[in-house]
């Protein structure tokens, strides 16, 4: 074997475990967990690069893992989808025996490497892995309910930060969790719209009410002023008495965070008005902006103000 051959090969394996283990998603995720991370430490001064690495290289495992778990059990439906029947294990390129070996090597290290935090920051990945893997990827050919299972794991991360930071599960950890968790929806589901045909193939019903229709577009709006609520919520922390809160968020970040809310709700009352794939697909974007820039605006305030 030449070396040309050696160095196609490599690419081939790189590239299978990054599609393997949705390097984009997991990367995004990670993200979400440093910024938590961040946001639970006192100052500067108590950052750790050890724990950051750790929470960075455990978090991909663990993210890794439950991608490679939901495309083996998944297999044979992802063959049926355009958007997934040339993933490395529905198009042969990886054996079961092979994804089934990675995603165990990846829980284990994951599950160690976040030990080596603090235990509940391994408790709560391992239980975001099982959600994930063993109920809400079967319950996606059962009922549209399944989004809802599927929105507690998704929304662990950003609160994994925290409590690597913290090794406390508090109201703030909570506050976290529950930004993300309602972010899940209207996210999911704008993906849900424009990808319908393409579920539907293999038998994925992931809209609420089952269909493209007002029913589901009302239950977007109103989860995403749900999330701009929970997105506010530590701006009153001092007027519930909850004083010297390490996730204090300043009036006029709150205002920021208020904002960029309304914009995305923006997107979310148009695809009520037009229901068509591009306004869904517009709506996804802006929600995957929304996430990201709120945790932004939460790490400035934090260490700007």
């Amino acid at each position: 074997m030449n070396s040309e051959t050696i160095t196609t090969s490599n690419r081939t394996l790189f590239g299978d475990f990054k599609e393997i283990t949705k390097a984009g998603l997991s990367i995004s995720v990670v993200f979400s967990s440093i910024a938590g991370y961040f946001l639970g430490i006192l100052s500067l001064s108590e950052f750790s690069w050890t724990t950051f690495l750790l929470l960075a290289i455990g978090g991909y495992c663990m993210v890794g893992a439950s991608n490679t778990y939901n495309q083996l059990i998944e297999k044979d439906l992802d063959k049926l989808m355009d958007r997934t029947k040339n993933r490395p294990i529905a198009a042969g390129r990886v054996s079961n025996k092979r994804a089934f070996i990675l995603a165990s090597a990846l829980t284990l290290i994951g599950i160690v490497i976040l030990y080596l935090i603090n235990p509940k920051t391994a408790m709560f990945g391992a239980i975001s892995i099982f959600l994930y893997t063993s109920v809400y990827t079967p319950l996606k050919t059962v009922t549209p309910l399944s989004v809802f299972v599927g929105a507690i794991p998704g929304a662990i991360p950003f609160m994994l930060g925290w409590v690597a930071a913290t090794d406390d599960f508090s109201l703030e950890a909570g506050t976290l969790f529950l930004i993300q968790f309602f972010w899940q929806f209207p996210h999911f589901w704008a993906i849900g719209w424009f990808l319908y045909d393409d579920y539907k193939k293999a038998g994925f019903f992931m809209l609420p009410t089952g269909e493209k229709d007002k029913g589901t577009a009302l239950q977007i709006i109103l989860y995403t002023i749900w999330l701009i609520i929970a997105s506010i919520l530590p701006a009153i922390f001092p007027y519930v008495g909850i004083v010297g809160s390490r996730l204090y968020l300043t009036p006029i970040s709150a205002i920021i965070v208020f904002l960029i809310g309304v914009w995305m709700l923006y997107f979310a009352f148009e695809l009520y008005k037009k229901r068509d794939a591009k306004a869904a697909r517009k709506l996804m974007l802006s929600s995957v902006s929304y996430i990201t820039l709120i945790q932004l605006v939460y790490i400035a305030d934090k260490f700007l103000r």
